[in-house]
């Protein structure tokens, strides 16, 4: 029979827990208050009642002996018994009840004991009590020197140093950058808006959000043609800048191609008048501030799959000249042999793809030719690759328009 038992009363309580209901209930900043709770109750129909009367005296006794819970009582009667008192609801009349009932009194008073901590030191960020109660329950030994760090922040408001050279005594930058995805809430919470740089998002970027030296951004590339060589010695030199070196480069390349794989930055052939990027997958703010890339005709070769398609996109939003290489229709229908799987495509619409692009993206996208499919670039043969490139760079000839065996 599917009557509401103690244990169901026990686990509707333990939901809220999970749920950070009832360690919030702690800090109620503006909240109505949750106690009392009324809790779900299923009791017998009358059919029932009739039926197994003996049985429903045995639910309701037991009922009624579940400590913490006040049972409301209705009375109803018998046709042989007479009038009888059954359990119409259930309430957890107090906080303190609920921790009780499911055995959680201890970890409300470390919770507690936070929380007293938190107003004291640092009571604009009790909205994260709030918000993540069992995250600072979990918390609980580091909770003082992520207080602490807060602190430090607060008085710097300026840092322009790297995490290793913030001094706090036995707070090390490991501990900071083990916790960055606590401290960026906590700091978003305490430090005035001027202090944080809202266009950084994500613990990669926590460094720039929050006025931090990080290390520098690099920029891997090769020179193709070895008569621009930068560096002594000459020859296709493989080279890494940090960006800010990399904008200020002054090489004469009229081509810039961008790949995303290891094995075809190194393997790409030589070629006049041509710079080689390793590319960066969806980030593009290194090469943004290179500026003599406006000037350069640019290709980039990503794979033939939609978030080839979406890094494309996401780089024509900075360099709108950009054009597409060895991302094309017959490249893919050549290389079927070496389809692959694309585990999560991108399902939104690509803004800055050209019209062939658009297409073969929305066949991949809507599965049309196949389900998932992806030609991952570094599947593309090298005598592919060869032609490609020698079409592309002879004036007026496209290597689409070419049979290429």
């Amino acid at each position: 029979m599917n009557w509401t038992r103690p244990q169901d009363l026990r686990a509707q309580v333990q939901k809220l827990w999970d749920k950070g209901v009832l360690l919030a209930a702690l800090v109620a900043i503006g909240d109505s208050p949750v106690f009392p709770k009324r809790l779900l109750l299923k009791g017998p129909s009358a059919q029932e009642i009739n039926d197994s009367f003996d049985a429903v005296r045995q639910w309701i006794a037991v009922l009624c002996d579940t400590p913490y819970c006040r049972i409301e009582m209705r009375t109803f009667n018998h046709r042989l018994f007479g009038g009888n008192a059954m359990p119409q609801a259930v309430w957890i009349d107090s906080l303190d009840d609920a921790l009780a009932l499911i055995g959680k009194r201890r970890e409300a008073g470390r919770f507690q004991q936070l929380l007293v901590l938190t107003r004291q030191r640092q009571p604009a960020v009790l909205e994260y009590l709030v918000k993540r109660p069992l995250r600072v329950l979990e918390l609980a030994e580091q909770w003082p020197a992520l207080l602490e760090v807060v602190d430090w922040r607060l008085c710097h408001p300026r840092p322009a140093i790297y995490l290793r050279q913030v001094d706090l005594p036995g707070i090390h930058s490991k501990f900071i950058e083990a916790h960055r995805g606590v401290l960026s809430e906590l700091f978003d919470l305490a430090l005035p808006v001027e202090a944080v740089d809202f266009t950084a998002s994500g613990v990669a970027r926590f460094a720039q959000r929050y006025g931090f030296l990080d290390k520098p951004v690099r920029v891997r590339f090769r020179v193709l043609d070895s008569e621009l060589a930068l560096l002594p010695g000459g020859g296709l030199q493989d080279i890494t800048l940090d960006a800010d070196s990399f904008a200020g480069l002054s090489v004469t390349v009229s081509r810039v191609f961008i790949t995303e794989n290891e094995t075809n930055f190194l393997a790409f052939p030589p070629l006049k008048g041509s710079l080689l990027i390793f590319g960066a997958g969806y980030g593009w703010e290194t090469l943004g501030k290179a500026d003599w890339l406006a000037h350069c005709a640019i290709y980039y070769w990503g794979d033939i799959d939609t978030h080839g398609f979406a890094i494309l996109n996401q780089l024509r939003s900075r360099f709108q000249h950009v054009e597409s290489f060895l991302m094309d229709r017959k490249t893919l229908m050549a290389h079927q042999l070496l389809w692959g799987l694309e585990q999560d495509q991108v399902l939104h619409d690509l803004p800055n793809l050209n019209l062939d692009e658009k297409v073969l993206f929305d066949e991949l996208r809507d599965n049309r030719i196949r389900p998932n499919l992806r030609l991952e670039q570094e599947m593309i043969s090298f005598t592919w690759l060869q032609a490609a490139i020698k079409f592309t760079c002879e004036p007026g000839i496209s290597y689409n328009s070419v049979r290429l065996n």
